[in-house]
């Protein structure tokens, strides 16, 4: 089968543009004839470039293949191609670091623990880690800062100190140097008199370290006595006891026993009411006819009886017969 001139001009001029847009995006970096996976993240701030690396641990495995501005969001849209045999889960981050002393940017990932693994398409949260260029910056600007405080106090203390030894009396040092003699005395002084206090007090002093001593070891014996005494099981007496008083206690509130039935029972109250006004009557009875009730005799004679009111009851032989 031949192959007509027109199919072969149609071939080569398709094979060409093929060969020109795979050269073309291979100069911009991008190799179609990857099957990579793209992951996308945000910055605050663009400070990158297409051709910026994308690393993970310090080894190159990615590319950045788009950068762009979010009108909506306002933030920068990067999205990075990574090869397919890198996994990492979708805690993961893209930070953001710089590539050396002399400037440049790159991204990095970071790979953090987590059960979902990222896929094509995903999107990773971004971080930004500070130069070293910067930190060296920041850190001289806060040791000039501090060492210019520092030399402005050590100038102060200079100043104090001219104005301390130079004076425009008469004396000037001279005089400080008698005043602190003289502290020095007033030391050598009050020295002297502590020593000569304890001196004169020694045996007073002896003395009461002796009654400390002796307090100390009476306080010793104690704590030794009061070692052997059984503490646990008094207690437990003690505690033996109270449920013991608890029970009656209880069982007096319950009425049981003589004691509760006599604290518990109206009827016997009502009884006992009754009885003692019962015999409050018969004292008052015996009290005023005692007659009724003690009969005394010289003769043997037989008692009288008598009625409720006192008077005496003849009996039926006593009484004289009737005409």
């Amino acid at each position: 089968m031949k192959i007509s001139r027109e199919v072969k001009t149609a071939i080569l001029v398709i094979s060409g543009i093929l060969l020109m847009v795979f050269l073309f995006n291979y100069l911009k970096g991008i190799n179609i004839l990857d099957n990579n996976a793209e992951y996308h993240t945000t910055f605050d701030y663009n400070a990158l470039d297409t051709s910026a690396p994308v690393t993970i641990k310090g080894n190159k495995i990615g590319k950045i293949t788009n950068i762009e501005y979010d009108t909506k969001t306002g933030k920068t849209k990067v999205t990075i191609s990574v090869e397919n045999d890198i996994k990492f889960s979708t805690n993961s981050k893209i930070k953001l670091y710089e590539t050396g002393l002399m400037g440049g940017n790159g991204l990095a990932i970071v790979p953090e623990p987590g059960d979902q693994m990222a896929e094509s398409g995903d999107y990773l949260e971004s971080m930004v880690e500070q130069g070293l260029i910067r930190s060296l910056t920041e850190n001289f600007s806060g040791i000039s800062s501090n060492l210019g405080n520092t030399m402005q106090s050590a100038d102060t203390l200079l100043i104090n100190l001219n104005k301390l030894v130079v004076d425009d009396s008469e004396e000037g040092l001279k005089q400080t140097i008698a005043e602190l003699n003289k502290t020095i005395a007033s030391f050598n002084r009050l020295s002297n008199s502590i020593n000569a206090l304890v001196s004169k007090n020694d045996a007073e002093l002896s003395s009461a370290i002796k009654n400390f001593n002796t307090v100390s070891s009476d306080l010793a014996v104690m704590s030794a006595d009061l070692k052997n005494v059984k503490l646990s099981e008094s207690v437990a007496q003690l505690e033996s006891t109270l449920q013991s008083v608890n029970s009656l206690m209880a069982d007096v509130k319950n009425g049981n026993g003589t004691l509760g039935k006599l604290m518990t029972d109206d009827k016997l109250y009502t009884n006992l009411e009754g009885a003692s006004k019962q015999l409050e009557q018969l004292l008052q009875d015996f009290k005023l006819n005692p007659k009724r009730y003690v009969h005394f005799s010289v003769f043997g004679k037989k008692p009288g009886k008598f009625d409720a009111e006192g008077n005496i009851i003849e009996d039926e032989k006593t009484q004289p017969e009737e005409n």
